[in-house]
């Protein structure tokens, strides 16, 4: 298990990826389902500004700045526990790793949507919901979840060693075993 200190500094990278990920879908939805890009990030603007802020349609600093800033930090937070508890398996490039992954992916997604809609006073709720629909919340925190995987597989498919796959280009049909692939102009046995 990584430590905190590595858990922290890759949390701070899977969690913009995240952010970013969630962010593009909330504007996506936003313009579908409340006529305006910006309306669904504003409205974590309640925060600072109170219930009014959720409905504030216009980009701004002190609504789209300060919304995006406490989404943000908000799944930032998330993703170092997800980089704490799960992404040792993204972090590995195989089949049972990227499953435990993209589990832990779905817990962490799920276990934020919980507390947010659960367990925190409504004030402090993202107020995503107060713009877009269920099936929106649930895109956004799926687009969460799967934004957490992004780090860990990158790092993962840099470690790789090139041709390591076993995968060798197709020998023409007749040609010696030592004999190089054809490659070059279409010509076609007839």
């Amino acid at each position: 298990m990584k430590s905190w200190e590595q858990a922290f500094k890759d949390g701070l990278v899977s969690g913009s990826i995240a952010s970013m990920a969630s962010t593009a879908v909330l504007t996506m939805r936003g313009v579908r389902e409340a006529d305006t890009p910006y309306g669904p990030t504003n409205a974590t603007s309640q925060w600072v500004y109170g219930e009014q802020a959720a409905y504030h349609d216009e980009p701004s600093l002190s609504h789209t700045v300060i919304g995006y800033g406490i989404h943000h930090a908000s799944v930032t937070l998330w993703a170092v526990l997800y980089e704490k508890w799960f992404s040792e398996h993204a972090d590995r490039m195989d089949l049972a790793g990227f499953g435990k992954a993209v589990a832990g992916g779905a817990a962490t997604a799920a276990m934020a949507c919980f507390v947010d809609y659960r367990m925190t006073p409504r004030r402090l709720r993202p107020g995503f919901e107060k713009r877009v629909s269920r099936v929106s919340l649930f895109m956004t925190y799926a687009s969460f979840g799967a934004g957490l995987l992004v780090r860990g597989m990158v790092k993962a498919a840099a470690s790789v060693p090139r041709n390591s796959s076993g995968f060798q280009p197709a020998r023409h049909a007749g040609a010696p075993e030592h004999a190089a692939p054809r490659t070059g102009s279409a010509t076609y046995d007839r």
